[in-house]
């Protein structure tokens, strides 16, 4: 064995790339090329097969659809915490306002799911950005406990004066006819945000967004109204969580206040923080993990919660980084024997 490697080293499949270019690759073979593809094949491939792969799971084919809406919140929270600075905790405020919506438009305007829930997002996105308008000048923890009250707000204005059906909801929303254009429709919607996200935050506005983060009075000062980038952040991040909050109140046909359920403010802290914050990558795979977790542990009837909230800290605790921090770093120390 040792005759075999004479005149061989070993090196870290990774650093001849960034050797030779760091961001815009320069690749030499087909192993270098596999080797970056792979992760991003693993990614989508997974999510456009698992429709197949769960056909025979018709249960377990919703909680992928739960996956997903539980993935776009976690964007939408880790894109507002990690590149804007803006802990939000409005994202069953977002999912209640972009369901209701829907349902609105379902009902009222009779548009099918392919148009009322885009519309839905869109316009939900704008009514949510001009609601927290006021509050972009806080930060931290002040911004944080304002976006909280909103959804509490919602649902005693709802419940108080009977709007929208009240504490009954509004019913006989139309679904999706095919079950499978019902699945793909939400999981090619996830895998385009994340991707227009991802880019998004490389392209110029987006290292605008990060500069207000780290320090907003210098970006103020070169004569950027920064008041306008965190609004389009809250816009960006508003349609994935008013999208999400539409495309819920389709699969169940329904819309009512449990749409404001904190559930949808702290399940996607807990994806982001497991998976990994700052790659918005990590907060999809927090959620590919811990809502299919959550369905596991029901089995656990009434300690469910008590086993889920062990295994999350155990996690935390023992990968603070988070899982896509941690699997990347031993992704790039995969090593190979190279020629000397």
């Amino acid at each position: 064995m040792n005759n075999m490697k004479t005149g061989m080293r070993k090196e870290r499949i990774d650093r001849g790339i960034k050797i030779r270019s760091d961001g815009i690759y320069a690749l030499s073979s087909w192993r270098e090329i596999s080797y970056l593809i792979a992760p991003r094949a693993l990614l989508i491939g997974g999510l456009l097969l698992a429709p197949l792969v769960l056909h025979f799971f018709p249960y377990w084919q919703k909680v992928l659809l739960v996956v997903c809406i539980y993935a776009l919140l976690s964007m939408a929270f880790d894109f507002l915490a990690n590149y804007v600075g803006l802990v939000c905790l409005g994202g069953s405020f977002f999912v209640g306002v972009g369901g209701y919506g829907a349902a609105l438009l379902n009902k009222y305007l009779l548009l099918s799911p392919f148009f009322s829930i885009p519309l839905a997002a869109l316009l939900g996105a704008a009514l949510c950005t001009l609601m927290l308008l006021p509050c972009l000048p806080l930060r931290g923890v002040y911004f944080a406990i304002i976006t909280l009250m909103y959804p509490l707000m919602m649902t005693r204005i709802i419940e108080a004066f009977e709007l929208f059906g009240g504490t009954n909801g509004m019913m006989d929303i139309a679904g999706f006819a095919n079950p499978w254009v019902e699945q793909y429709y939400l999981v090619i919607a996830t895998l385009l945000f994340l991707f227009v996200l991802r880019r998004l935050a490389v392209e110029d506005i987006g290292l605008v967004i990060k500069g207000i983060k780290d320090n907003d009075q210098s970006v103020r000062a070169s004569g950027i109204n920064i008041t306008f980038i965190k609004a389009q952040a809250i816009f960006y991040a508003a349609f994935l969580g008013c999208f999400a909050g539409a495309y819920l109140a389709h699969i169940y046909m329904w819309a009512g206040l449990s749409m404001f359920a904190l559930d949808f403010s702290i399940i996607p802290i807990a994806a982001t923080v497991v998976g990994g914050g700052g790659s918005l990558l990590g907060a999809v795979l927090g959620a590919i993990l811990l809502v299919p977790l959550s369905e596991a542990l029901r089995a656990f009837g009434p300690l469910r919660i008590v086993v889920y909230s062990l295994i999350l800290t155990l996690v935390i605790v023992i990968k603070g980084e988070g899982l896509l921090n941690y699997l990347a770093r031993k992704y790039s120390q995969f090593e190979r024997w190279v020629q000397i």
